[in-house]
């Protein structure tokens, strides 16, 4: 009986450090609603993070420049920043850092990006666009700065071309009414506007650029991530395991992005997904810290090595 009473008072006090550990480490993720954070939004999904000790919740972030901001006033502790809005924000003086890979650019995705053209254009090369209007979804966001290396590549001068900002859910609209000449646009809104017939694609300009870099990877204050090196660990080990699911797992990978993106599975499952990359080196950014310098984005030239959490 006495044998009996320790074996179940040991159960339960390993029971108890069992849950304790389960929520060890919370944690907010914010991304914004696109599949290049899947590799979280899997590991909340098929609870990965919790056999990992983190008790996460994704949070959606409606526009991706606002994460370096998030990740300072602590309302997020990890978010998944693009290359471009990362580097601008480390340049600025903000202390963030890069704890994991997240989606990287491939020949499967890349031309889901394009320049989208109205009606009673045609515009396909680089000097085409010269003198028209064209709108981007932010002036030194991803979908800006690769256009303008696009542009450069092909012999033309950004600054022959005439930007403006169009956010995503305006994009058809402003097309139709003419008020710009082209969008800057990925998939599903290229595709919905090609349906509403407002327009044709011009040029799938990251596609012609041909590049595997990283779009977007997780970061965190660099307060939090030195105090919390655990947690850290925690979240690199279940980005991991969950990249592999994302890379593999069609079904799985497409559930939880349309759980997080609120978006219906089967316009989910109509556009490729962005290929997830765990590993992130100093070597990684290097291509986007020329490509920032190149277009004057960059104050300074950031040292990739001090970038990267190790």
């Amino acid at each position: 009986m006495k044998k009996l009473a320790l074996f179940l008072a040991a159960s339960a006090a390993l029971l108890m450090a069992q849950g304790a550990a389960s929520a060890q480490h919370r944690i907010k993720i914010g991304c914004t609603a696109t599949s290049d954070c899947s590799s979280a939004m899997i590991a909340v999904d098929q609870g990965i993070f919790r056999r990992h000790g983190i008790e996460a919740e994704m949070v959606l972030i409606g526009i991706n420049s606002n994460i370096p901001a998030a990740l300072l006033s602590n309302s997020i502790q990890i978010g998944g920043p693009t290359s471009s809005v990362f580097l601008q924000a480390a340049d600025g003086g903000l202390p963030i850092v890069a704890v994991a890979g997240a989606s990287v650019m491939s020949p499967v995705t890349n031309p889901v990006v394009a320049a989208f053209v109205r009606n009673g254009l045609t515009l396909s090369k680089p000097a085409d666009f010269v003198g028209r209007k064209v709108g981007a979804p932010g002036f030194g966001a991803y979908l800006h700065v690769l256009f303008v290396k696009w542009l450069m590549e092909g012999g033309v001068d950004p600054a022959r071309v005439n930007f403006v900002e169009v956010s995503f859910p305006t994009m058809a609209d402003v097309v139709r009414s003419q008020a710009v000449d082209v969008v800057l646009a990925g998939e599903p809104t290229v595709a919905r506007m090609v349906q509403a017939g407002v327009g044709t694609v011009g040029a799938r300009y990251v596609a012609e650029l041909n590049r595997t870099d990283p779009i977007i990877f997780y970061a965190a204050a660099r307060a939090w991530a030195a105090q919390n090196p655990q947690a850290v660990a925690a979240f690199r080990a279940a980005i991991r395991e969950a990249a592999e699911i994302a890379n593999t797992d069609d079904a799985k990978a497409t559930q939880s992005i349309a759980n997080f993106t609120k978006q219906q599975i089967e316009l989910v499952r109509s556009v490729p997904r962005s290929r997830q990359q765990p590993a992130l080196v100093a070597n990684d950014l290097r291509w986007w810290i020329e490509v920032m310098k190149q277009q004057k984005l960059l104050q300074g030239t950031p040292n990739p090595e001090t970038l990267i959490l190790p």
